[in-house]
């Protein structure tokens, strides 16, 4: 089996897929030369560091969150740093981690 000359560096430590439509073969020969960067596929960007996108965008979004108990709707930040609780009721809706906000069992969201 011959592998095409850089193939398992670009794939495992770059983040592009090889694909055939994204292969530019000058020669003929199974050697790679080019990979269009310009036009990633949108698994290859979900893939990628949030600032090494082509586009950069950010990841974090605000949330309605619906309680279980009394059905008050609150608005949430999807990275919250504190614990949100329930205007009507005082239950925990949802509780900081490292990165994204945790939310309660019971809970449902809309994204706004």
């Amino acid at each position: 089996m011959k592998l095409r000359f850089g193939a398992y560096w670009m794939e495992m430590v770059c983040g592009i897929e090889w694909g055939h439509n994204r292969e530019i073969d000058a020669e003929g020969d199974g050697n790679v030369l080019a990979v269009d960067l310009l036009n990633p596929t949108p698994a290859a960007e979900a893939r990628k560091h949030k600032l090494k996108n082509l586009v950069p965008a950010p990841r974090s979004f605000f949330m309605d969150v619906k309680c279980p108990g009394c059905f008050t709707i609150t608005t949430v930040f999807s990275h919250a740093q504190t614990v949100v609780i329930c205007a009507g009721c005082s239950t925990v809706l949802c509780q900081p981690t490292g990165g994204k906000a945790r939310l309660t069992e019971g809970c449902s969201f809309r994204r706004k």
